[in-house]
């Protein structure tokens, strides 16, 4: 998973670039990069770590010049985090450098890539992103966007892309529409991102989104739009609503905090078995849910667990008392709030487990009475080729285990999901309008192998 964003039209579009890259830090954390275009050449800056890291000296929007930009934030879904694949990738094609930016991930590249190397293509990272320049070098045409409509029409996948060239930026989105990908403008300025929440700290007006299948071309002209390829029945991910996006963007036609507050309401209406006496959230993806929760069963909603949101990714500890010890790195307990109480856990969903585990255990140490989850998504069963990064189905808590084996593994009183069913009804959509892949096995698009992880060995630059 990633977030991207593009400026095109403003003097100032590399800091516009980083302040959206700002709003979207919670779709990566590995890597973060800015290029920009002067009308001549692109200057480029990234690095690995958040977006503060990477650009914590300002003398380096002096070097970033120009009134076209574009960024990314990098999560790796597939493979080892690696410098060089920092996005955005900047390519030399020859009359001028091409910069690309790019969330999701291609499901039919294996082929493509021996292919290429075979045709003596020497590729600079790992990542399937590569894949598209090495073909857009390869491909004919008068205009850059002619030779992308074709190459899209080769790659499989879910991509949200955003090209930067020393005279235009080009947005184009797959033709199910997975990932989010929307427009906006800054008085003359458009500005390309994929959530909106980075639209409103632009102060930008959120115009649309990129439709499946088409490419929108902006330069000092405006802009303009075209289809590559005819538009499939979309396709969104479910998982966008429950978890990845902020709760203030607008994604998929719909608020996500409405999404996740009726997500909760009907986990509440499924689950009526158990009261208990307070509903805590797992922080922060959970909040709104939590709410829901509360607002429809009339349990006291209350503050159980704080988070620490200073704390990056942590290593893996030599010893299990480090390990059991290290959950409140990221989480502490409220002990006055949970004290002799029946308490009611709401989490957005179970992947393998290992931290709901160490909360529980965190919350009966700090005197619970009885401990009970309910989860705001189905069980997550089969692995993601999208762009999310599910593990192979031996890893996944709900891969070969039954709910009351799930249960019995994170140690807790009761368990409960919300259904399939529940989750499409909660968003008042239609069931075909969603990638509910993880949880049904239903794959929009077909991967070239079984559904487990180790088909897709290109990293992604997602």
């Amino acid at each position: 998973m990633c977030g991207i964003i593009g400026i095109q039209n403003n003097e100032e579009a590399a800091t516009l670039a980083y302040m959206g890259l700002y709003a979207q830090q919670h779709r990566g954390q590995e890597g973060a990069g800015v290029v920009s275009s002067d009308g001549k050449e692109l200057h480029r800056r990234m690095g690995q770590g958040l977006v503060s890291d990477v650009f914590s000296n300002p003398e380096v929007f002096d070097f970033l010049i120009g009134n076209s930009a574009i960024g990314h934030v990098r999560y790796s879904t597939t493979g080892d985090s690696d410098p060089k694949n920092v996005g955005p990738l900047t390519f030399n094609m020859g009359e001028y450098s091409l910069s690309i930016a790019h969330n999701g991930n291609l499901v039919n590249i294996e082929g493509i890539r021996k292919q290429l190397q075979e045709d003596g293509a020497l590729f600079q990272t790992s990542t399937d992103t590569e894949i598209i320049i090495h073909l857009l070098a390869r491909e004919k045409g008068k205009t850059l966007a002619e030779k992308l409509g074709k190459v899209l029409q080769k790659i499989e996948g879910a991509y949200s892309l955003i090209l930067l060239s020393p005279h235009e930026i080009i947005a184009a989105r797959d033709p199910h529409g997975i990932r989010p990908f929307c427009m906006g403008k800054l008085r003359d300025t458009i500005v390309f991102a994929s959530e909106t929440c980075a639209l409103d700290l632009l102060g930008a007006e959120y115009v649309r989104d990129v439709n499946p299948g088409e490419m929108i071309v902006a330069n000092d002209d405006g802009f303009y739009s075209q289809s590559f390829t005819e538009p499939e029945e979309p396709k969104h991910c479910i998982f966008e609503y429950i978890y990845f996006s902020r709760p203030d963007s607008q994604i998929f036609g719909k608020n996500v905090d409405k999404m996740r507050r009726a997500f909760g309401r009907k986990l509440s209406k499924e689950h009526q078995e158990e009261k208990g006496d307070i509903v805590i959230s797992v922080p922060d993806s959970s909040n709104t849910c939590a709410l829901g929760y509360s607002q429809e069963s009339g349990v006291k909603h209350e503050i159980g667990l704080i988070r620490n949101h200073y704390v990056g990714r942590t290593f893996i500890f030599p010893s299990q008392r480090l390990r059991d010890i290290s959950v409140r790195l990221k989480f502490n307990t409220v002990k006055g709030v949970l004290k002799d109480k029946e308490v009611i856990i709401i989490d957005d969903s179970i992947v393998r487990g290992t931290t709901l585990l160490k909360l529980a255990k965190l919350i009966r140490e700090s005197g619970a009475k009885k401990v009970h989850v309910r989860i705001s998504s189905p069980p997550v069963k089969h692995p993601c080729f999208y762009g999310m990064d599910f593990p192979t189905v031996d890893e996944l808590a709900a891969g070969n285990r039954t709910e009351k084996e799930i249960q019995e593994m994170i140690d807790v009183d009761s368990l409960g999901y919300l259904s399939l069913d529940g989750t499409i009804e909660s968003t008042s959509q239609r069931k075909s309008k969603f990638c509910t892949a993880c949880f049904s096995g239903d794959y929009p698009i077909q991967n070239k192998g079984e559904n487990d992880k180790e088909v897709s060995k290109v990293p992604s630059c997602t």
